[in-house]
């Protein structure tokens, strides 16, 4: 159950009925007036001592449907399931009980059972777009269960009870100071609120030592607490303006809530007054206040809304010392449900709770993109498990930092609102893998990998002796951040460079990437991807030149190396002319490599003709087939590479 109402609408004490006014009472007629005054808990009771009383099917489907509106306005979801279904089952007229039904079941993150009940809806009353759009966030709702983001969201056992506990704000620039809103016992408000059943709630406090331990809460100064019920609060930046929701109780009145203000002066709130921001007749409740208090956004049920409580803002007049006129949001930010509990951060972001905005169940946590002093635009819902397919509220962060604390009744929950805390942890990127040797798959120790950043960032380390390495996270130490492309170069004595790439770009989650390379060493001769040519002509055919390619590369990986660059010829023909065509095929190979940007005088173009022959004439006559024997007069075609000794510098 949440409070997400109470701050707005409190009940008179639910006095003992005798059983000799029982049959004389009119249970019908004092339900509906709970109900009316928002006295949804005490509605219930009445309305099911009406339904004993009634004789009239139509009329007993009325009050079963009016009992399953008092569950849902108090969000107890499981029971307003049952009486929903039983408002359907006994010819309940109104086709809006399927659509509760629908939100009593998606609150219960039944979601697919949800759709089926908006899809049945929706046949009945095809243009109302809530079916439409509480199917698709169901939807969503799924999906970002399945995919959440990366926020941590903790209980907070040390400032919970069984009670409520809701709305915290920050109380000192340190961040160590709460105050918050509970019902449990103890408090100053004694009073049963008809909404709950609890008590009347207060304002409560408790600070944080160093080793983050909380204290046990105690009440705010009875100038803040009293008789009546107060509620979520806002404090300046200075920390000497208290902005809290008081609801007075008035007999035969209905319960308005106004904002009241008090000062900090030598520890204790004093001074208390009421802003006078709607006149008396309008309720307004859940201040939020801007870093330089001029604007203070608050939620109210003022005329000329877009449908339940919307939030609304006032601009200090800075001449007069006054509040302006209330000023909606707009029906950006505002829906036909309730938009409660604002808060504005540091950056000028806007975060509230809607039940009228696409969400997971029924209250959810968004925020919108400010767009300048007084406007805001563009809400997104923060998914889970920011958000919950219970009720979630009551945001709060710590400075501009991705920490802070909310309100949730979600499963798990001590008492039926509890105070969470949450925490965006960082991103975190690991790099590891092995260097080992390509020919014979032994570890080389004392490889180093470097590491270069698009962001300019560059960090090294050696391989241990079983050839691994690793970049971790340590302490403070991070290597590599979100957004950044990174060069990788592996480097060994006897060995071609190796090369490599990874990015961080696009990823939302920490991420281990594993990075092993296999280095050619440094032989007489080092095989590369076929060259071919004609029969008996050294010109290089087009899939020659991208074979080529894997031997530019190598040059531009490893800009200091010499090459030999040879090219041989099989047994067949001339030695003399064998000779002429391997030199000629190996100067072309040269050539093409100096039009790719690769320096003349780092490459030896060595023309060996049949002297160097991998499979001899011997060996080939054996063979069985003439496809093997010019497979083999093939291999003894090649073109090749070695590295030559001393190192190259560039002029």
């Amino acid at each position: 159950m949440s409070l997400k109402k109470v701050v707005f609408s409190f009940s008179l004490l639910f006095f003992l009925i005798t059983s000799n006014s029982f049959a004389q009472k009119n249970f019908t007629k004092e339900a509906k007036k709970a109900f009316t005054e928002e006295r949804y808990f005490d509605a219930i009771e009445l309305f099911k001592k009406a339904y004993s009383q009634e004789k009239s099917n139509e009329e007993k489907s009325n009050i079963i449907y009016s009992i399953a509106e008092c569950y849902r306005h108090t969000l107890d979801n499981a029971q307003a399931e049952v009486w929903y279904k039983k408002a359907i089952q006994a010819n309940y007229k109104d086709p809006v009980a399927i659509l509760h039904l629908a939100d009593a079941i998606k609150a219960q993150a039944r979601y697919a059972e949800a759709i089926d009940e908006y899809s049945k809806y929706k046949k009945l009353v095809p243009n109302d777009k809530r079916a439409d759009v509480n199917s698709k966030s169901s939807e969503l709702a799924q999906k970002w269960m399945a995919e959440p983001t990366r926020y941590a969201v903790y209980p907070e056992a040390q400032l919970n009870s069984r009670d409520m506990d809701f709305a915290p704000t920050y109380a000192d620039k340190k961040y160590n100071h709460l105050i918050f809103t509970s019902s449990r016992q103890g408090s100053v408000g004694n009073n049963l609120d008809g909404i709950t059943g609890q008590n009347y709630s207060d304002l409560y406090e408790s600070t944080r030592d160093k080793v983050g331990k909380w204290s046990t809460p105690v009440l705010l100064n009875q100038e803040i607490n009293s008789k009546d019920s107060e509620g979520a609060s806002a404090i300046n930046k200075k920390g000497t303006v208290i902005y809290f929701t008081r609801c007075p109780e008035e007999k035969d009145k209905d319960f308005i809530c106004h904002i009241y203000t008090a000062q900090n002066k030598a520890g204790a709130w004093t001074e208390v007054k009421m802003l006078n921001l709607t006149g008396d007749s309008v309720t307004v409740g859940h201040p939020a206040i801007s870093d330089d208090e001029t604007i203070l956004i608050f939620s109210s049920d003022l005329p000329g809304g877009s449908g339940g409580k919307d939030l609304w803002y006032s601009q200090m007049d800075m001449n007069t010392k006054s509040w302006g006129k209330p000023v909606n949001l707009g029906a950006v930010i505002n829906t036909v449900g309730d938009e409660i509990y604002p808060f504005i951060h540091e950056d000028g972001t806007l975060y509230f709770s809607s039940d009228g905005h696409p969400g997971m169940g029924a209250m959810d946590v968004f925020k919108a993109d400010k767009t300048s002093n007084k406007s805001w635009a563009n809400p997104s819902n923060m998914k889970y498990p920011m958000n919950s397919p219970h009720d979630d509220f009551g945001i709060i962060f710590e400075g501009k930092t991705e920490r802070g604390f909310l309100t949730s009744n979600r499963e798990g929950s001590m008492g039926s609102d509890d105070i969470y805390s949450f925490v965006l942890p960082p991103l975190l990127y690991v790099m590891q893998g092995s260097v080992t040797d390509l020919a014979n798959k032994t570890p080389i120790e004392g490889a180093i990998i470097k590491i270069a950043g698009s962001d300019g960032t560059y960090f090294e380390k050696k391989t241990d002796s079983k050839g691994n390495y690793q970049f971790a996270e340590k302490g403070e130490t991070r290597y590599f951040l979100p957004n950044v492309t990174y060069n990788i170069t592996v480097i060994a004595p006897g060995y071609l460079n190796g090369k490599g790439r990874e990015t961080t770009a696009g990823l939302n989650q920490s991420t281990t990437f594993v990075k092993d390379f296999a280095l050619q060493p440094m032989v007489k001769e080092i095989a590369m991807p076929e060259v071919l040519y004609e029969v008996g002509k050294f010109a290089l055919r087009t899939e020659s030149q991208d074979s080529l390619n894997y031997l530019y590369n190598i040059l531009v990986d490893n800009p200091t190396i010499l090459i030999e660059l040879s090219a041989h010829t099989d047994s067949r023909g001339s030695n003399a002319a064998n000779k002429t065509l391997s030199d000629n095929r190996a100067k072309a190979c040269v050539e093409y490599l100096v039009s790719k940007g690769i320096p003349a005088e780092r490459m030896k173009a060595v023309g060996y003709g049949e002297e160097r022959l991998k499979i001899t004439d011997a060996q080939i006559a054996k063979l069985q087939s003439n496809e093997e024997k010019e497979a083999a007069h093939q291999k003894n075609r090649r073109t090749v590479f070695s590295v030559l000794p001393g190192t190259y510098q560039p002029k």
